[in-house]
């Protein structure tokens, strides 16, 4: 494999742990939120959206080249 084949399989992987970090915040963000609206399943769900999301531009961020 050459340099750029790797950058990208690495690059993958990022984004792969980017939404994993996005959906583990979001629950824990959401079971908090459920239980002050005393409805857990509802707010796991919010959580779980505005998890996925923040793990979505995390992973469309582009980083500056590693030299």
């Amino acid at each position: 494999m050459d340099k750029h084949q790797d950058d990208q399989e690495k690059d993958k992987k990022d984004n792969k742990n980017n939404m994993a970090s996005g959906l583990g915040i979001g629950v824990a963000i959401g079971a908090g939120i459920g239980v002050a609206l005393d409805n857990i399943a509802v707010g796991i769900a919010v959580g779980i959206a505005i998890g996925l999301s923040f793990g979505a531009i995390n992973s469309r961020r582009k980083t500056p080249p590693k030299s």
